[in-house]
This record gives C-alpha cells, structure tokens and sequence, in this order.
C-alpha cells in the first residue's frame, strides 16, 4: 500500500513537472523566437512586404543637414568648433574663402571628421550646410 502511495506521489510530481517544463520551453520558445522576416524582392512574400522605398527629391538643404549633423558641434562649440552666429570666431575662417571651408567640411579639419561625420551626406548637402553657416556667421 506504501508503495502504491509512493507511486502515485512521485507521478504527481512527474506530471506537474513535466507540465512546468512544458510551460518553460515555451516561454523560452516565444523569447527566442525571430522578431521578423526577409523577404526578397521577387518573391512572393504575402501582404507583409513593405513598399520600395522612393527616390530622394534632391539634396536636402543646409538648414536640414545643419541640424541633422552640423549642430552638435556648432551649436555648442564642442572641441574648438566656432559656435554657427559667432562673427568674431567665422571671420577668419570665411576670409579664407568659401571654397577652403568647403574643402574643410569634406575632408575634415582639426578635430571636425570627414564630411562632419555625415557619411551619408552628399558633397552638395555638405556644401548647402557650409553655406548655410557662414550666411548665419556674417
């Protein structure tokens, strides 16, 4: 009788563990589970496909790259950079001429990188920017 007792206990708790187990695989399942799904262009992907992106409209103006990239620094004058409206710190640098500080913003200068750190910026976005600087710096 003690036996049959003990069986039916240790089967309770085999059961109830193996329903527990059960319940954590799939939890662990669902955290691990992808969060989305490649879809190929060409392929039928069913109604989850995004659209094509569409072509830019142009070059953004120097006001946009300016405060998407520019400001950081120009703003603030963050590691020596001439605060954008600061005629007394522009009027060296703008006497050098515009072509120079183009020149500059493209391949970077002191401690401006490359392109102010905008590689995805155009040659003519960072140029809209640069002007757009100095007009305000004048």
């Amino acid at each position: 009788m003690m036996k049959r007792v003990l069986a039916a206990v240790l089967l309770g708790f085999g059961l109830t563990a193996g329903a527990v187990m059960a319940n954590v695989e799939d939890e662990i399942r669902a955290r691990i589970a992808p969060v989305g799904e490649v879809c190929v262009q060409g392929e039928d992907c069913g109604q989850a496909a995004a659209p094509a992106a569409s072509a830019s409209s142009g070059p953004r103006s120097g006001s946009d790259v300016y405060d998407a990239a520019c400001t950081a620094c120009h703003s603030t004058g963050a590691a020596g950079a001439p605060k954008k409206g600061d005629t007394a710190a522009w009027s060296p640098r703008i006497e050098k001429g515009l072509d120079t500080l183009i020149s500059h913003a493209l391949n970077g200068f002191n401690a401006m990188p490359a392109k102010g750190g905008c590689s995805g910026c155009s040659d003519e976005e960072i140029e809209n920017a640069v002007k757009h600087i100095v007009e305000a710096s004048q």
